[in-house]
Parts: structure tokens; C-alpha cells; sequence
């Protein structure tokens, strides 16, 4: 039961994060993606203003939305294989041994 709980909750976790690194790039509703106060703050004290608008260019969000797309893609392999998941976890997966 612990193994189902592990790939359901890793599924859930792969989708709300791929969401969030989807939509947080391109949405306002996170607040301004290449001028929130840590990145601000960050390339204050290191002395690279090229930090900030390196994350505020358009490529650097892409790359940002690629990842969650590959989180996506990964919940979805999951929920694919979710028996092949919780078998390994439980230790029974004999693929490999012969048998």
C-alpha cells in the first residue's frame, strides 16, 4: 500500500509542477517572471545585472516551459506503468533475473 501511495504521490507532484513551470513563466497572476524581488535582489548583490535579464528573456522561459512539459511527460510514463512502478518498489520486479 505505501509502494501505490509513493507513485500516486509522485505523479501528483510531477503534474502540479509541471504545471506551475508551464504556466509561471507566461502568466501574471505569479507576479512579474523577470522582476520578482529575489532575482532583483540576487543580481544586486552579485553585481550581474545580465542575471535578470537573462531570466526575463523570452528563450530563458522556453526552457523554463520545456521542463515543465518533460515533468508532464514523465506524470504521464508514470501513470503508464504504474503497476511496473509499485512492483520495483515492493522489491518484485524479476525482469532481467531469468524467471
Amino acid at each position: 500500500m505505501v509502494e501505490r501511495l509513493t507513485v500516486i504521490f509522485f505523479i501528483v507532484l510531477c503534474i502540479l509542477l509541471g504545471l506551475y513551470l508551464i504556466l509561471s513563466p507566461w502568466d501574471a497572476l505569479f507576479g512579474p517572471w523577470g522582476e520578482n524581488y529575489l532575482l532583483v535582489f540576487l543580481a544586486d548583490k552579485a553585481g550581474a545585472p545580465a542575471l535578470q535579464t537573462t531570466v526575463a528573456s523570452t528563450w530563458f522561459r522556453g526552457a523554463v516551459t520545456a521542463l515543465g512539459v518533460l515533468n508532464l511527460i514523465i506524470a504521464i510514463w508514470e501513470i503508464a506503468h504504474f503497476n511496473q512502478s509499485v512492483r520495483m518498489l515492493q522489491g518484485d520486479d524479476r525482469r532481467g533475473q531469468g524467471t
